[in-house]
């Protein structure tokens, strides 16, 4: 077996080997070979600036490497692959929180490079190659000048050429999952909110939307790619705004308004859940698919990182039981922190909120945050049992869980029941 070795980056941005050091991952575990797979596809390596490089001797001590040498380097993973390590690294006092990336583990073998990760689903639709920046740009443009007032097609050309969001790239591409920002409010405080933060120290690295579209904005850039797009979705609730579900009447009115036009493709909301009648109103409207963001099964850790406002876990566990009843594809968007979420407490907890709400489909989601933003936020892992490690959780789920799919994105399941809406068919 291959010992797996310390990598770090210069501060001229080179990648260098130190072979004589043994990789360790966060809290000072050594890294072994079966940790770890080729560097994927699509992967991106960066600096972790202000966090020293440490590696472990054969003699077992921990050393770390001068700064003067260089960072600490961790992989940032493309979509379609689920981290189960984070990197080790010594930070420096009095340095600000890392930008909201999701770290993972790196290491070298041989010459060449590996990752802490495990591949959990196909990436064709979401590997970077799918996304020309060249045709993008192009197709921005003529978009734009085809429907010069409408407000979402313009807040989704930012997305796409600014941030690289694939779903609202997807709007200009006319194909698979596209993107309906509808919300700039929410009622959560999420620790890790992407698009809005309160502390001051932590910075979001996307800005959050400005304005409520109308429901004519809504239908007017929805309704071709539901009749056009191959593997049409139409999503609700973005990375760039608050909580759709806080704009529920004007989502009904537009998912009415669609069904009336078309009964081609999916419509998908991706909400916290938070309120069960504002999201019956939408089931009953026509929605097909539904999506819950969550960090765990259990109450205490689901407080702690959400911070809701007038509404509690079970308000979001009733919600997806409503799902089910109403013939939705149910899923839960589960922010995978690698020595959370595998502990024995939150592994129960997980496999009791599927089988309570008949999950369809758990899709894990690599939380982008700095460990030491996030770590103190959280309650004592110590009261949690101990932690079986990302491949053993995802083992589990598969096997306590045969008809819930493990995966990383959306899919284009319309609704299973009857009691949908006549207008709602198979696209």
């Amino acid at each position: 077996m291959a010992t797996p070795y310390l990598l770090f980056v210069t501060p001229e941005g080179e990648i260098l080997e130190e072979p004589r050091l043994q990789a360790l991952s966060f809290g000072d575990r050594p890294l072994k070979e079966s940790d770890l797979i080729p560097l994927p596809d699509g992967v991106t390596l960066s600096m972790m600036p202000d966090r020293l490089a440490v590696g472990q001797k054969r003699s077992g001590v921990r050393q770390v490497v001068p700064q003067s040498r260089g960072w600490a380097v961790a992989a940032l993973l493309p979509i379609g692959y689920t981290r189960t390590l984070l990197p080790a690294y010594e930070k420096v006092p009095d340095t600000e929180p890392l930008p909201f990336f999701g770290y993972s583990a790196v290491a070298g073998m041989n010459g060449k490079l590996y990752v802490a990760a495990v591949k959990t689903d196909e990436v064709r639709k979401w590997h970077p190659r799918a996304f020309n920046r060249q045709k993008l740009e192009r197709l921005v443009h003529e978009k734009q000048a085809a429907y010069p007032q409408n407000r979402i097609i313009g807040q989704h050309a930012h997305c796409a050429l600014d941030y690289s969001c694939p779903t609202a790239s997807n709007l200009f591409f006319e194909r698979w999952e596209m993107a309906i920002a509808v919300s700039p409010g929410c009622n959560a405080r999420c620790v890790g909110c992407i698009s809005k933060q309160e502390e001051e120290e932590l910075i979001s690295p996307q800005d959050r939307l400005t304005f409520i579209p109308t429901v004519d904005e809504i239908v007017e850039v929805a309704q071709s790619h539901l009749e056009q797009a191959e593997d049409a979705i139409v999503s609700f609730g973005q990375g760039c705004e608050g909580e759709p579900l806080l704009q529920w009447p004007r989502i009904g009115k537009a998912i009415k308004a669609l069904r009336q036009k078309t009964d081609r493709g999916i419509i998908n909301i991706n909400t916290n859940g938070s309120n069960p009648r504002w999201l019956q109103h939408l089931y009953d409207a026509g929605l097909d698919t539904i999506r819950v963001s969550t960090i765990s099964g259990h109450p205490e850790t689901y407080n702690a990182y959400y911070r809701p406002i007038g509404y509690t876990f079970d308000d979001v566990k009733e919600s997806l039981r409503r799902a089910a009843a109403s013939g939705l594809y149910s899923s839960i968007n589960l922010l995978s922190f690698p020595g959370l979420i595998d502990r024995e407490r939150e592994v129960e907890a997980l496999l009791a909120l599927a089988r309570d709400t008949n999950l369809r489909l758990i899709q894990l989601r690599n939380l982008n945050i700095d460990p030491e933003v996030f770590l103190p936020r959280m309650p004592d892992f110590s009261t949690m049992g101990k932690a079986l490690g990302m491949r053993k959780l995802i083992q589990i789920l598969k096997q306590e869980l045969p008809d819930v799919e493990i995966g990383n994105f959306s899919r284009p399941v319309a609704r299973a029941t009857s009691a949908a809406p006549a207008a709602q068919a198979n696209g």
